[in-house]
């Protein structure tokens, strides 16, 4: 079952005496998270609304609502925000993170189950999956095309060709 709001930064800290605070975006670039002009806090249970954003060395300083000075900015320090998945329209062939943790991993030739996925770095060039096979070690997969054959949201699995020494003994 997909999650309807979907963990997309962290309040590190205050910015400035007039309530704004730094936010570590948890999304493929701070620009995206700029965007938004209302995120929740509580795991969606409370809405706030943005009044402005801006990118400052990779990380967002926003300004939120009713929040109005130093002391009021303090009290968000640590807490996660999230996004409600209804406010964002992905690309074909995009994916939400928090929505392919856990899929079966599939060899795309053998049918064989892999193991599950277990976290995924974005390193740049491109993703890594890490794939926790059943006696517990962790793999890392490449997601490059001659790699990642499918991702199947509603089978709940990802289909891989195995490159030559990641799965050996």
């Amino acid at each position: 079952m997909q999650k309807q709001f979907l963990e997309t930064g962290k309040i590190t800290g205050t910015h400035g005496l007039k309530g704004e605070v730094r936010v570590q975006p948890w999304a493929d670039s701070p620009e995206f998270l700029s965007e938004f002009d209302e995120l929740y806090l509580d795991k969606g249970a409370k809405k706030i609304e943005i009044t402005a954003s801006r990118v400052h060395k990779h990380m967002l300083i926003m300004k939120i609502k009713g929040v109005d000075c130093v002391e009021d900015a303090e009290k968000l320090r640590n807490k996660v925000l999230y996004m409600n998945r209804d406010d964002v329209e992905l690309e074909d062939g995009a994916y939400f993170i928090q929505d392919l943790l856990g899929l079966d991993v599939i060899d795309g030739d053998s049918g064989e189950t892999l193991g599950l996925l277990d976290d995924v770095s974005e390193t740049g060039a491109n993703d890594v999956y890490h794939v926790k096979i059943p006696d517990g070690r962790v793999v890392l997969i490449p997601v490059i095309p001659d790699v990642v054959k499918d991702i199947d949201l509603e089978k709940g699995e990802i289909r891989i060709f195995k490159m030559k020494g990641l799965f050996d003994e």
